[in-house]
């Protein structure tokens, strides 16, 4: 493969330190165990990249034309406090800083983490699940709603003042999770997205890591399709009604109507991740794709960032018969992922 086909790296700097427990969360959900099974396993509580591994990691991306970075997904990466150090590697590498918050800004007001982080930033993705306070919070527990909503009126705010100065333009999406107890407020979310000057909603399917929300997937009954695929003409009617503040509209991407009932997602569907991202967890772990850690490790071994380079990895032939025979895998087949043929 091409080597500068790789253009973007998640680091998972900081997996445990969230100020939220949304329900979905692999590791913050009231329903996880997985702190209490990552100290019986090991005697960590708390997992935590070391700043000297990014540098490192920042120094081979450079080498391989990677063009962004995301700190951590699972936690919130604003609690890091390497994270002025990312953003300072980042520009040091000319490599973009591709953002997920939960928009609760910790550690810092939002005007002085919109200094430090807009002229680095490709993208903010906001986690956003609901269009109101009552299913928000439901979603995302002890979110508060109010301030955060105000939280992101205030970045777009300076988001724009910084283009007006400088052209430079940072990306600001709502990321959100489809789930039976939020996506009937799709709609609205999409016009409060638009009123604010969102560039982009976005999202994907629920991840059921547990019981308690397996009956929460859109794609848990035929009834529950049905609905789904109602909610996503019920967006594009949105989309189409409501405009930004400049006349566009805003982008809408995986929003999609689902086919049929199969749990399989169409063998044509692509994988978005295989030669173009990898995941590097706290511990150097390197993984090819965001699969839940349980079911993504019978993907393989792909080695750990201490001891093995990206290269290494991207040319392995673990990794490229991967690459190659992906639809085949079981966890591929059923993945929330996977897109239709650009």
């Amino acid at each position: 493969m091409s080597q500068q086909n790789l253009w973007r790296i998640t680091l998972d700097t900081n997996p445990e330190d969230c100020n939220l427990k949304c329900i979905m969360c692999e590791e913050h959900s009231p329903y996880s165990n997985f702190k209490k099974i990552l100290f019986e396993k090991t005697g960590v509580k708390r997992r935590v990249m070391p700043l000297d591994w990014i540098t490192n990691i920042m120094c081979q991306a450079k080498q391989l034309g990677v063009k962004e970075m995301i700190p951590s997904t699972m936690g919130e990466p604003l609690i890091y406090e390497g994270m002025e150090d990312i953003v300072h590697l980042c520009r040091e590498n000319d490599i973009k800083l591709n953002l997920t918050t939960n928009g609760t800004f910790p550690r810092k007001s939002v005007e002085e983490w919109a200094k430090i982080l807009i002229p680095v930033i490709s993208d903010v993705k906001f986690s956003w699940n609901g269009a109101t306070r009552e299913t928000a919070e439901q979603v995302m527990l002890k979110i508060p709603f109010d301030k955060v909503l105000d939280n992101v009126k205030q970045f777009i705010q300076l988001r724009d003042e910084y283009h007006q100065q400088t052209g430079y333009y940072c990306r600001v999406s709502f990321q959100l999770t489809f789930m039976t107890n939020n996506m009937h407020e799709l709609a609205d979310i999409i016009k409060l997205g638009a009123e604010l000057g969102v560039d982009r909603i976005k999202g994907h399917h629920l991840w059921a890591h547990f019981s308690e929300i397996q009956p929460l997937s859109m794609k848990s009954s035929i009834e529950n399709i049905t609905k789904w695929n109602a909610y996503v003409e019920e967006a594009y009617k949105a989309q189409k009604k409501y405009r930004r503040p400049n006349g566009e509209k805003i982008l809408l991407e995986n929003i999609l109507p689902i086919e049929d009932d199969s749990l399989e997602v169409p063998e044509n569907y692509e994988c978005p991740f295989l030669n173009k991202e990898l995941w590097i967890s706290a511990t150097g772990k390197i993984s090819p794709c965001c699969a839940p850690d349980a079911q993504r490790q019978q993907l393989g071994d792909f080695g750990n960032i201490q001891t093995t380079s990206i290269v290494e990895v991207l040319q392995s032939e673990q990794y490229q018969n991967l690459v190659n025979n992906y639809q085949t895998i079981p966890l591929c087949k059923s993945c929330n992922m996977r897109r239709p043929p650009q």
